[in-house]
């Protein structure tokens, strides 16, 4: 059973990328992926406004509440069973620091990209196995 929709920006390598790594980690389909840039997003998903999602991570758990930024990289961590790379950024005193730190990365994900994966968006970018623009050593999880 599905527990959490994730909707991301598939224009962005490293969104792209960690998405189709979450794909490859999620054997028991707990999660689905959405793209927040796909035909008829907004008719399908009225809540979400998808200028917001594109700033910072949207997910949605099955009974409709919603989650953002790192909450959403940490539950889709602990639904694949993947929890202990991310669990520091729970800590009280490390979490409001990595919500920073998040939303510097949020704003700039797109030039942190290219000096990453040498392409700052990208037009074609696809999950399910299909993308592979990151070293696994640079994957988050």
């Amino acid at each position: 059973m599905t527990e959490l929709t994730i909707f991301y920006a598939a224009g962005c390598p490293l969104c792209a990328a960690e998405i189709n790594h979450l794909e490859r980690l999620d054997s028991d389909n707990k999660m689905v992926f959405e793209n927040i840039c796909a035909p008829h997003f907004s008719e399908r998903f009225p809540h979400i406004d998808q200028q917001q999602a594109d700033r910072i991570l949207h997910g949605e758990w099955n009974d409709g509440r919603m989650i953002y930024g790192l909450d959403v990289t940490y539950f889709s961590c602990y639904l694949v069973g993947k929890c202990h790379w991310v669990a520091i950024l729970r800590w009280p005193f490390l979490k409001q620091v990595a919500h920073l730190g998040y939303r510097v990365f949020a704003r700039y994900r797109h030039r942190i990209s290219a000096l990453v994966t040498g392409k700052p968006r990208c037009d074609k970018c696809e999950t399910s196995g299909t993308l592979k623009l990151l070293p696994a050593y640079l994957a988050v999880f």
